[in-house]
């Protein structure tokens, strides 16, 4: 895993994964940026949704437990001026025929699992994510 980082103008920043990926970072005017892209700070909240959910759907597959429809939305709101980051609150909805405590069994696996939460926790940022199950099956 490779991350190289370069400076265009201002406060955007290239960034690129060493495998033909790339993704720019900006801060917003108001903080002295032209907003050409998210934040650092918002790219680690991405990053975890990501994470999450791809976590999720690996589990999920190996448990065979069948749905269609992912959404995962995580919020963060900073506690402190000092701390860049607070709890970060979310709900992950889909379709399944599985009960919702089947589903939040499984995310709660999930969230123990994944490596970018496993990063939040060792920050002591607080992760909680709601299981939200509607009923019904399409084919994935």
């Amino acid at each position: 895993m490779q991350a190289v980082a370069t400076w265009r103008k201002g406060h955007e920043i290239l960034l690129e994964d060493g495998r033909a990926h790339a993704v720019v970072v900006d801060l917003p005017p108001e903080e002295g940026g032209t907003s050409a892209g998210t934040t650092p700070l918002e790219l680690s909240l991405l990053s975890l949704a990501g994470s999450l959910a791809s976590t999720f759907v690996s589990l999920a597959r190996k448990r065979r437990l069948d749905f269609s429809g992912l959404t995962l939305v995580l919020e963060e709101k900073t506690a402190l001026p000092a701390n860049p980051v607070g709890a970060v609150h979310g709900t992950l909805r889909l379709r399944s025929r599985a009960d919702r405590t089947e589903v939040q069994a499984m995310l709660s696996s999930a969230l123990e699992a994944c490596p970018v939460a496993r990063m939040f926790r060792d920050a002591r940022v607080p992760v909680s994510v709601l299981a939200v199950v509607s009923q019904g099956q399409r084919p994935m």
